[in-house]
């Protein structure tokens, strides 16, 4: 299997990739964002179509898309039900732009597709270097924001009588999040990187007691479930993404399984 290079590369890449998710996945599920996260990867495709038919990279779409969202979002407000109001109007909104903008188009859409349903074996060294440079960033700024975005998201009622600083750790976080959707978009599709940034994170909060112990978990659930998807595939020769997502989907059932039994003693 590993005779070849793009196998290799899956596998490089399933490393960082697991190092984004966990650290922005407990986040995703702590400020219950999962909704603007799979709203993103209808926007980054948007972003794409925006960008085939304007005659540039579709990633810097992507990146103006999704970042300008994540800024409308983030200024729009904190609480739940003004901010998934939100969330729908620009989700309907450049969805629609979407459509036009590839009709508009005359020329090849696929790679706009693509974005949403892309493969992690189709990864190439150009893709994984730009992987592991945005696992370096995320990490910079995720050193330096660490302790008030933890303290933002896990302890809201704190946080909401600390309101200084609030507004902009949010829109950070939402712009870390628009990076991290357009970015990895490219490489292993906008829904299986939703997939991985909710479920392993969500099963993760089962089982563990602390912050850094959520982490560490969400990035085994994710590593292995890249690592057994890709053995799996080459295997079988199924996509790797149905047995990611179904890896994935099975950590969290034993998770809800394991809380179910728990509550019943």
């Amino acid at each position: 299997m590993f005779y070849y290079d793009f196998m290799r590369y899956a596998f490089i890449a399933g490393i960082f990739i697991a190092v984004i998710c966990s650290f922005m996945g407990v986040f995703v599920v702590a400020r219950q964002t999962s909704f603007f996260t799979h709203t993103l990867s209808e926007i980054g495709f948007s972003g794409a179509s925006f960008a085939i038919f304007a005659g540039f990279e579709p990633i810097l779409g992507m990146l103006l898309f999704t970042c300008t969202s994540a800024l409308f979002i983030g200024f729009s407000g904190e609480k739940l039900g003004r901010r998934e109001a939100s969330i729908s109007v620009f989700s309907g909104l450049f969805l629609g732009l979407g459509i036009l903008f590839l009709s508009l188009s005359e020329k090849q859409a696929s790679y706009a597709t693509n974005i949403l349903f892309g493969s992690i074996i189709g990864i190439t060294a150009p893709n994984l270097r730009t992987l592991i440079w945005l696992s370096i960033l995320l990490l910079v700024v995720a050193f330096f924001l660490f302790r008030r975005l933890a303290y933002n998201s896990f302890d809201a009622q704190g946080a909401e009588f600390n309101q200084r600083g609030n507004r902009l750790v949010s829109i950070i976080f939402l712009l870390m999040l628009a990076l991290t959707v357009s970015i990895t978009a490219q490489i292993i599709g906008a829904l299986l990187i939703f997939v991985l940034l909710t479920i392993p994170a969500s099963a993760a909060k089962f089982f563990a007691s602390s912050l850094p112990k959520m982490i560490g978990l969400t990035f085994s659930f994710v590593l292995i479930g890249i690592w057994l998807g890709l053995t799996l595939s080459y295997w079988t020769n199924w996509p790797a993404s149905f047995f990611i997502t179904v890896l994935e989907a099975l950590f969290y059932g034993v998770a809800l399984l394991k809380d179910r039994l728990l509550n019943n003693k």
